[in-house]
């Protein structure tokens, strides 16, 4: 600094550049902004009230988990309520085995509305419109069969969440459960994702990656429980979410495998349609699924199955899978970028 003063052109010059400077840094941020709002596409104000419902109803399963947790934690806020939560948590954890046992199906609620709009907004008949609730009429079609779908052990370990699950009649995917449910004889179904968690890493719009060959479980259990089999193939339900890249050998794989190995279960780096666009959320887009239920597979009753009896029926299993593909794949499957493929 020299010390000199500023004359009057310096200060009009210096007053001229920071006008210019606040310009710049008031309209710069707004760029992005108006690009991404150009980019999405939002929903229209007049949309029929049925799809609304149908979208309510598809974000309230969504969130399911989180809202049931979020309204636990509420309930425990309230000292008064102390008492019943504790007598409730001991019931919930060492006394009530009616997730290894189905034995808490509600024909009532899985009739409810809401399930119809579920089932609707895709249009579905997917595992869990089909098989855990009646909106595609599942009773109607195999009366005298009670369907149990099978989901994570884990799952029940969420209070209010895990009475939501047993009234649709989904219980644990164990070895035990299996058996409590097969072992009340004829009527009673179970049904099972094979592929889980790891399948669901490979799962997206246009393919049809199948995790089965190493899958010998079920088929065992079926086995010895003298329970038939019935493959059935869902068309459509990979397009309804996209999925970050994440093939074999990159980091997010890797990170993924390493969780599902620590929890059971993996996420999967998805993305959907939100609750008011069609384009940016993590709701499922409205995509066509359809549950092709294919023919029996009959099953001997062997306690002990060697694994050529095991392996002999996986075969027929793959087979039948491979023909409802070919059978339909033109029908359900029109934008498919590849052809069935099984998988580990």
């Amino acid at each position: 600094m020299d010390g000199r003063p500023l004359d009057i052109s310096s200060r009009t010059l210096s007053a001229s550049s920071l006008r210019e400077k606040l310009s710049n840094l008031t309209t710069s941020p707004l760029r992005p902004v108006i690009a991404l709002h150009a980019s999405i596409d939002f929903v229209p104000g007049k949309i029929p009230r049925k799809r609304r419902f149908q979208t309510l109803s598809v974000a309230v399963w969504s969130t399911c988990f989180v809202l049931c947790t979020s309204l636990f934690l509420y309930l425990c806020s309230i000292p008064a309520l102390w008492p019943l939560i504790a007598v409730y948590l001991v019931w919930m954890t060492w006394i009530d085995k009616s997730p290894e046992h189905g034995t808490r199906l509600s024909p009532w609620f899985r009739s409810l509305k809401i399930w119809e709009y579920f089932a609707d907004y895709y249009p579905a008949s997917g595992a869990m419109a089909t098989f855990a609730t009646e909106a595609t009429g599942f009773s109607s079609a195999f009366p005298g069969i009670r369907p149990h779908l099978l989901t994570l052990t884990n799952n029940f370990d969420v209070p209010i969440y895990r009475e939501i699950l047993m009234a649709l009649g989904i219980s644990s995917v164990s070895k035990q459960s299996c058996s409590n449910i097969l072992k009340r004889g004829p009527g009673e179904a179970i049904t099972i994702v094979v592929g889980g968690a790891t399948e669901s890493l490979s799962a997206r719009p246009g393919t049809a990656d199948l995790t089965l060959r190493r899958r010998l479980g079920f088929i065992k259990a079926a086995i010895q429980h003298g329970a038939d089999l019935v493959p059935v193939f869902s068309f459509g339900e990979n397009d309804i979410y996209q999925q970050m890249p994440n093939e074999k050998g990159t980091t997010i794989y890797a990170l993924q495998k390493r969780f599902q190995r620590m929890f059971g279960f993996t996420l999967p780096l998805f993305h959907g349609r939100g609750l008011l666009n069609y384009n940016l959320g993590l709701l499922p887009y409205r995509r066509r699924i359809v549950s092709v239920i294919g023919r029996p597979i009959h099953i001997e009753k062997c306690e002990k199955p060697t694994l050529d009896e095991v392996t002999r029926i996986q075969t027929k299993y793959i087979e039948e899978l491979t023909r409802i593909w070919n059978t339909y794949k033109d029908e359900f499957a029109k934008t498919r970028t590849r052809e069935l493929n099984i998988i580990d």
